[in-house]
């Protein structure tokens, strides 16, 4: 595999190895502070008198934010260049903070829905940084170094941004402002680390257009049970990083913010357990995995809400993360089996669209339900649509002939 050339600048003092640290770290940071309002959403109820209705709308900004900027601005960097584009992403991020300082729910909207379209520009960008950087620093290697980083960036980093919010909120004063003031400082260090990378890019002016999405030809019952899966495993992750918390206090009676922080945080370290088993195995056996375990956690999460118990909730939490992380996996890798070389950037736009849409849809759903009715009642009503949706899933999928 051959190396990648670097578009050095005077500026760069890092090598490409340090660059690809350097990169990871802004990665994890800002997937990190995407989710570090987890555990506050119960603080801000109180503050500004919402119920868990506003928090999964709070959310779905969010994501309508990610989906906006994914498909205005997720390509650009391969023009535009790597290092120019995340630092437009960090700088969104730290505006985005600053908004949390403000009071009242249109600047908490705000800051979301800022925050969401620094995740879209830094997502695919991030991930092909890191990929050049580890090819320009071990030209010989393969990808798999790259590939871990990113997964543990991504979904990792979304888990440990929560886990620190949560623990600054339960043991430190004013916690709607200390966790911002950690993360800001955190930051503006990702960015001046990006800042001395080298580029991986030559810029070239070409005009903008919108990121194409296209469904593969070859096999589409596969690719929409892929899409159906994504949809699925997003939706768990949404769960977990909006109302949780809110069942956490009102329905299992634990109002510790550490709790909820390391609830969530548990959740998603789990998710990247599922997509490194998904390493060792066939695609076919991390699918029969993944939603073995999808089945067994859904079902361990509904009885920890209902009797209550805490423990039931953990371990529902912690093997919906893991069947969650390996479907997701399986979908990508499904979906690069079926399209074509050129158009494997559009497949996979396709797929992620559809699993943005999970992130925010089922969690605004749930959010509306819990209002309306029992909590409990709505999260079996929300486990039962999800089953629903993994059956239609398993059996095109498990046509793959056990494809790696």
């Amino acid at each position: 595999m051959s190396g990648t050339t670097l578009v050095t600048t005077p500026a760069v003092r890092v090598s490409p190895g340090g660059g690809f640290w350097l990169t990871a770290y802004a990665f994890a940071i800002m997937m990190a502070f995407s989710a570090a309002p987890t555990p506050l959403y119960v603080i801000y109820q109180q503050r500004d008198g919402f119920g868990p209705f506003m928090v999964t709308a709070i959310f779905a900004v969010y994501a309508v934010g990610v989906v906006l900027s994914v498909f205005g601005g997720g390509h650009v960097s391969d023009w535009l260049g790597r290092r120019r584009v995340l630092i437009w992403a960090l700088s969104i991020s730290i505006a985005s903070g600053l908004l949390f300082f403000l009071p009242g729910l249109a600047a908490l909207l705000a800051g979301r829905f800022l925050s969401g379209i620094g995740v879209g520009l830094l997502t695919s960008t991030a991930t092909a940084f890191l990929m050049e950087l580890h090819l320009a620093d071990r030209p010989a290697a393969d990808r798999r170094r790259a590939d871990l980083v990113a997964t543990a960036a991504n979904i990792g980093g979304i888990g440990l941004g929560p886990l620190l919010a949560g623990l600054l909120a339960e043991f430190v004063p004013y916690p709607l402002v200390v966790p911002f003031v950690v993360f800001e400082i955190l930051l503006v260090i990702a960015l001046l680390g990006v800042l001395a990378a080298p580029e991986t890019v030559t810029r070239r002016h070409l005009p903008w257009r919108p990121q194409r999405v296209s469904v593969p030809a070859g096999d589409r019952g596969r690719y929409v049970a892929a899409c159906l899966t994504a949809f699925a495993s997003f939706a768990i992750f949404g769960l977990f990083t909006s109302l949780a918390p809110g069942f956490l206090v009102g329905v299992l009676g634990e109002r510790s913010h550490a709790v909820a922080g390391l609830v969530t945080f548990s959740v998603f370290a789990a998710g990247v357990a599922g997509q490194l088993a998904m390493l060792r195995l066939s695609l076919q056996g991390a699918l029969s995995a993944g939603f073995a375990a999808l089945a067994v956690g859904l079902s361990a999460l509904i009885a920890g809400i209902w009797l209550p118990a805490f423990a039931a909730f953990l371990a529902g939490g912690l093997l919906t993360g893991v069947g969650a992380g390996a479907a997701f996996k399986g979908a990508v890798a499904t979906t690069l089996t079926l399209a074509e070389p050129h158009a494997r950037g559009e497949a996979l736009a396709g797929l992620f669209l559809i699993g943005y849409l999970g992130l925010a849809l089922p969690v605004l759903g749930l959010g509306l339900a819990a209002q309306r009715w029992d909590p409990r009642a709505a999260v079996l009503l929300f486990a039962a649509g999800l089953t629903l949706l993994l059956v239609a899933a398993v059996r095109p999928l498990f046509r793959t002939s056990g494809a790696r």
